[in-house]
This record gives C-alpha cells, sequence and structure tokens, in this order.
C-alpha cells in the first residue's frame, strides 16, 4: 500500500501545493504509520518515533526522502532532524514548511 498515495478530502487553510492542513496532516500520519518498523496505529501524535514506532537511522532517512518528496520539501538539516522526536513534531515540521513556501509563494 502506498499510503502517501490516498487523498483525504482538503479541509483546513490551504497550504503550498494546493492541498488543505488537514490533508497535509493526514498524508504525514499515513507515511508515518506505513514507513514504521512497528506501525501501531493506536498510537496517536505524541508517539515517539524511536520508542514507540521502532524507527532506527535508516528508517528515518527513508522517512526524510518520502516526506521531501511527497511534499517538495528541502532536505532537512542535522539540527532539525534530531529535535523531531514525535509523530506531532514530524506534522509541524512539514506543515511550517509548507506554510512559509504559501507566504512567499502567495
Amino acid at each position: 500500500m502506498q499510503a502517501h498515495e490516498a487523498r483525504p478530502e482538503a479541509a483546513g487553510p490551504e497550504l503550498a501545493g494546493g492541498r488543505g492542513e488537514d490533508e497535509v496532516r493526514e498524508t504525514i500520519r499515513l507515511i508515518v504509520l506505513e514507513l514504521a518498523p512497528n506501525p501501531d496505529r493506536s498510537l496517536g501524535d505524541d508517539a515517539r518515533l524511536l520508542d514507540d514506532l521502532e524507527y532506527h537511522s535508516v528508517a528515518l532517512m527513508e522517512l526524510a526522502f518520502t516526506l521531501e518528496d511527497e511534499f517538495d520539501l528541502l532536505p532537512i538539516d542535522e539540527a532539525t532532524g534530531r529535535s523531531i522526536q514525535r509523530v506531532r513534531d514530524v506534522h509541524e515540521h512539514v506543515v511550517g514548511e509548507l506554510r512559509a513556501r504559501a507566504a512567499t509563494e502567495g
């Protein structure tokens, strides 16, 4: 299953790329779970990437590359990458990048 191909109906403020924020957040959640070594769907946004979903370095790199491709993001820098600990942090990073890009495009 290619989770990032599943696109829920757009809702919320529109971000760069013409997607609604709710759609972006749902796509992120699906990607995180699809790539997680332990894809426990009962865990919420506070799930820790390393401890709860059991991401390791290679899986984290794959997650970063997949998100970059899906949302046309610039590569993440090391300091930002290290600050992303939970699913919520992934959401905030991607949505923040898309908001910033929408502000410069609009």
